[in-house]
């Protein structure tokens, strides 16, 4: 044990406190975020996938209350929805992008045949001289078809409040709550399972501009991420133990040089001179 006495020294107690509180992190904190994010995004991938392939289905049969749909499967399902824009209620949201140029998202308000309000999506418009909104024309008036796809909303950032510029009110995300505190409007939220959904108007629809894209279709790097960090969580404690293992060898090779031969005692050696010395003497 005397061997293993340095362990308690202050630096190498405070060396594995890092290394376990490095690796408790790996495993229970950095691993499952990166390897949940591989995962929510293949869900979303999947249900992308699935929405390409199934045919429509009205906004109301979403809406009730025995819908059967679990509301996690709900985004990205494509919808149609009857009904008619409501007049003077356009939203902009800000620091949006299209073909790589500064852009607003247009949001509208539509009443359904039923009386429910839905916040929409009316699609993309390019930002004039990079930082002004272009002039936005109303959504058509009557009633309308539109077809479109159910997005989960974006929430709110606390310090972003809704203002009026241009001309316009403005917005920094897309949020049923918030359109339907600057609309002054009640606005029913698609049940998503998450903040409340609102609907993304396919291309060719009334009123719509450039259609948000769809994400591309790939798990990104979660996957490889997640499986890095617990790597990282097994290396850590054995990096600590080949280090502590190193220092023992070392110690052991410094305490055998540094020892003194043992020497063998015994008679010491007697010279010619002395025993010459000493016959001579002896036959005097």
């Amino acid at each position: 044990m005397r061997r293993l006495s340095f362990l308690l020294r202050p630096s190498w107690l405070i060396l594995a406190a890092l290394v376990a509180g490095f690796a408790y992190l790996c495993f229970t904190v950095l691993a499952p975020w990166q390897l949940g994010k591989n995962t929510s995004t293949e869900q979303r991938n999947q249900l992308i996938t699935d929405s390409v392939r199934a045919e429509p289905v009205d906004i109301g049969e979403l809406l009730a209350a025995d819908s059967g749909v679990r509301p996690d499967e709900v985004e990205w399902r494509r919808v149609t929805a009857s009904g008619a824009y409501l007049p003077d209620s356009t939203v902009l949201v800000r620091l949006r992008h299209l073909d790589g140029a500064p852009a607003y998202t247009v949001l509208g308000a539509f009443r359904l045949d039923d009386g429910r309000v839905l916040l929409v999506d009316r699609g993309l418009v390019k930002a004039v001289d990079g930082s002004r909104p272009p002039a936005v024309p109303e959504p058509p008036a009557g009633k309308q078809r539109l077809e479109a796809r159910v997005r989960d909303s974006e929430g709110v950032a606390p310090d972003r409040a809704p203002s009026v510029q241009d001309g316009f009110r403005q917005v920094y995300s897309i949020d049923t709550a918030q359109g339907a505190e600057v609309l002054g409007v009640p606005i029913t939220s698609v049940p998503t399972g998450g903040r409340g959904g609102y609907l993304q108007v396919d291309e060719g629809q009334a009123g719509v501009f450039t259609p948000s894209p769809l994400p591309q279709l790939d798990s990104g790097p979660y996957l490889s991420y997640g499986l890095q960090w617990l790597a990282f969580g097994v290396m850590a404690p054995l990096g600590l133990g080949y280090f502590a293992y190193a220092e023992i060898r070392a110690r052991r090779a410094e305490k055998s040089v540094s020892a003194p031969a043992t020497e063998v005692s015994g008679p010491e050696p007697v010279s010619t001179e002395q025993r010459l010395a000493d016959r001579y003497g002896r036959s005097r």
